[in-house]
């Protein structure tokens, strides 16, 4: 039956989120009937807004309690994956190569289970992972037990001083 329900939910907040020009992320259900939190992370190329999330929420809020497929009382909490997101599948390893990440693996790769660095490339349902003890590094997909990007100071300090040349300050 849970299921059913997260593929449910999943499959409304990508619907909502397609039709506003945004992508799902993730959903995420936590909590049993009397405390149910439903969590959709939705984004896109240039950011989500604090507008993005309330419409979106409110678009899944009206077919959630349509379809009365939920127990009455769930709190809906719709948000972007923020900076450091988590990543959730193959494609987003992909998306995001060349990007700062930590990722935690299931087994033990090279002697270690924790690795940050940048993420190289994917091949095939391979990452290649450049980490700054191990140098490359190359690991199935299927061992990935937790991955999130971090933030890549550097890049962000060259991105706030070239704002400023353009805006003249």
């Amino acid at each position: 039956m849970k299921n059913l329900i997260d593929e449910k939910i999943r499959e409304i907040s990508a619907r909502v989120a397609a039709e506003n020009g945004l992508e799902l992320v993730h959903t995420q259900i936590v909590g049993g009937d009397k405390n149910l939190i439903v969590r959709a992370f939705i984004d896109r190329q240039d950011g989500v807004t604090h507008e993005d999330c309330s419409r979106v929420s409110r678009q899944i809020e009206a077919v959630l309690d349509a379809d009365d497929f939920l127990p009455s009382n769930y709190i809906l909490e719709v948000s972007s994956p923020g900076l450091e997101r988590e990543l959730y599948s193959l494609k987003d390893f992909e998306k995001f190569a060349g990007s700062l990440a930590k990722v935690k693996t299931s087994e033990v790769i090279d002697g270690q289970k924790n690795f940050r660095g940048r993420i190289a490339a994917v091949e095939n349902d391979d990452i290649i992972f450049e980490d700054n003890i191990k140098g490359n590094v190359r690991f199935p997909y299927r061992t990935v037990a937790k991955a999130n990007l971090e933030i890549d100071l550097e890049e962000e300090l060259k991105g706030s001083e070239k704002r400023k040349m353009e805006s003249g300050k």
